[in-house]
């Protein structure tokens, strides 16, 4: 089977995939370094957030509901990485011109936990994606706990 799209296309394409998978990197890496400003240029901005602290809509609850999600497991008030996501086996389909969809897994660890597994949860994100002013931003994103200790 050969490709319908040009080369142009093609490199666009890549470009676009490598965009969206840095953007749900940045992600993990907001939310664990604490820097909720940082969502800015993570979410839109009636963002839909559904995750284990629960459903947040718009990008200002999601900002607050995440701000508490780590100050709930900043178990020793270190406002250090309470905790670290690590993401993988991202398959991202792009849906349109400026839209994406894509799945990812969520591997969780809680670092500030005086004892106990290390191993918070594992799961699987369902994220859906659109470009606004040329840069790829999250619209919609559910995670699925397929494990927690």
């Amino acid at each position: 089977m050969t490709s319908t799209l040009n080369q142009d296309q093609r490199l666009q394409k890549l470009l676009d995939l490598d965009e969206i998978r840095t953007l749900r990197v940045r992600y993990s890496h907001v939310l664990d370094s604490g820097k909720m400003e940082g969502f800015d240029e993570v979410f839109t901005q009636d963002a839909i957030l559904a995750v284990t602290v629960g459903q947040m809509e718009g990008l200002e609850a999601i900002k607050a509901g995440l701000a508490g999600a780590y100050d709930t497991f900043d178990y020793r008030k270190k406002r250090h990485y309470p905790f670290m996501h690590a993401v993988t086996n991202h398959a991202i389909t792009i849906t349109g011109p400026d839209t994406a969809e894509g799945l990812c897994y969520l591997l969780d660890w809680v670092t500030g936990r005086a004892e106990g597994h290390p191993v918070l949860l594992l799961g699987l994100y369902a994220d859906k994606y659109v470009r606004v002013n040329g840069k790829w931003l999250i619209s919609h994103t559910n995670l699925d706990v397929v494990w927690q200790h």
